[in-house]
């Protein structure tokens, strides 16, 4: 499967900015949060120690183009909506869809990257290959993050609409609900087309995807309500979209880069 199929680099509104038009922030101190669990967005290279991703590179880039400087901490994903809204942090990103109830407590940047919802499964399985097939097995369980996208699109597009719906296993990370996958634990993840393809191409056949993709959903960064640095990132992103960086950057990750070789 070609990642360019169900990944895209965000089309700007508007005209887009040039670097001339870019504003200078004269070298300002950002400290952006990530929580390095989403490959390849934002991970640590099992080889190296080092955490690198699209995300990185993208923010690297938009770094040098309006001159700030990027200081990175690291939290959990459950606290980092709540934290990035409370100002401990200028920015957050870590493949975070842009949703109305999240505009509430957070500004988003615009879009970076529209991405397709997958099921993943394990490499064997043979009970079900779609959405329809899950359900109808009272048996067979799913894992997710509680309060991310592949959480709701499990309870409302796939299950019954109850959150509290026993057959989904909560879990503190993406990845380990994967492993929980691979271990049969649970019998379904979902995630956005990035992380689904980066997993199964390196589990060695031991992870699939079945079925159609279930909806779409657009990735932006996160700032706290009112920040001054949504319309310079804003002005970045759009740049980078027009002169082809975006696009460098989805080759480079979704097809050069092979997770875990």
């Amino acid at each position: 499967m070609k990642f360019a199929l169900s990944m895209m680099a965000a089309i700007s509104l508007g005209t887009a900015a040039t670097a001339a038009d870019l504003p200078d922030l004269g070298g300002k101190e950002v400290v952006v949060v990530t929580e390095n669990a989403y490959p390849p967005l934002q991970f640590v290279d099992p080889k190296t120690g080092e955490a690198i991703g699209w995300e990185y590179d993208a923010m690297a880039e938009i770094a040098k183009r309006i001159n700030i400087t990027v200081v990175y901490e690291n939290t959990s994903w459950d606290a980092m909506i709540p934290a990035v809204s409370e100002g401990q942090y200028d920015l957050g990103m870590t493949g975070i869809t842009i949703r109305e109830d999240r505009k509430e407590k957070v500004d988003f940047s615009d879009k970076y990257l529209t991405s397709q919802m997958r099921m993943i499964v394990a490499g064997d399985e043979d009970r079900f290959d779609n959405a329809a097939g899950f359900a109808a097995d009272a048996d067979l369980l799913a894992g997710a993050q509680p309060g991310t996208t592949p959480f709701y699109v499990t309870v409302y597009d796939i299950l019954d609409g109850d959150e509290a719906n026993p057959r989904i296993k909560l879990f503190e990370t993406f990845g380990a609900a994967i492993q929980a996958l691979r271990v049969g634990d649970v019998d379904l993840a979902l995630s956005d087309s990035t992380a689904a393809n980066g997993y199964v191409a390196a589990s060695e056949g031991k992870l699939k995807i079945v079925g159609e993709p279930l909806g779409t959903e657009d990735f932006g960064f996160i700032f706290p309500k009112g920040s001054d640095l949504v319309a310079p990132i804003n002005a970045a992103i759009a740049s980078m979209e027009a002169d082809g960086t975006l696009e460098g950057l989805n080759t480079k990750w979704f097809l050069e880069y092979k997770l875990g070789q």
